[in-house]
């Protein structure tokens, strides 16, 4: 039985260990570690907008060029973009598990919306800005809506 007893004598230097850290130590712990979460977030997130949607073009690209097929291309497109978003769905979510734990280990109140909540907003606005800046900007629209001369 020395599992046990092992186990609660980490337990407790655990909680000595934290105990000696005073108050504003400790928040600066959590603060810090929620921030650098909030910052993977922002990062996940715009991956989720820009890099998922531009990437998978890009492979479907190499596929319909390699097998000169435009069905297989859309397929792979479809599916692997489906896949990307879910994973990067399961990650943000995890990751807001992690802030909301922080901080409440920092004992601040919940005093608006989730920070997932507004990391999403937040960048799917950047994403569609920079969108319309690169079509109508850039790009253009196709020949069909303006000619070019």
């Amino acid at each position: 039985m020395p599992v046990p007893s092992m186990t609660q004598e980490r337990k407790t230097t655990d909680r000595a260990a934290e105990r000696d850290l005073g108050a504003g130590a400790r928040a600066l712990n959590y603060g810090a570690s929620a921030l650098l979460t909030g910052v993977i977030m922002v990062g996940a997130s715009l991956l989720l907008w820009i890099g998922v949607p531009a990437g998978w073009l890009w492979i479907g690209s190499q596929v319909q060029g390699s097998t000169g097929n435009v069905g297989t291309a859309v397929a792979v497109m479809l599916f692997g973009a489906i896949a990307s978003i879910v994973a990067l769905a399961w990650v943000l979510g995890r990751l807001n598990r992690v802030h909301e734990h922080l901080r409440e280990q920092r004992g601040a109140k919940q005093t608006g919306p989730p920070l997932l909540e507004v990391v999403l907003v937040v960048t799917a606005a950047i994403a569609l800005v920079g969108f319309a800046i690169w079509f109508f900007v850039f790009a253009g629209p196709g020949p069909e809506l303006a000619p070019r001369s």
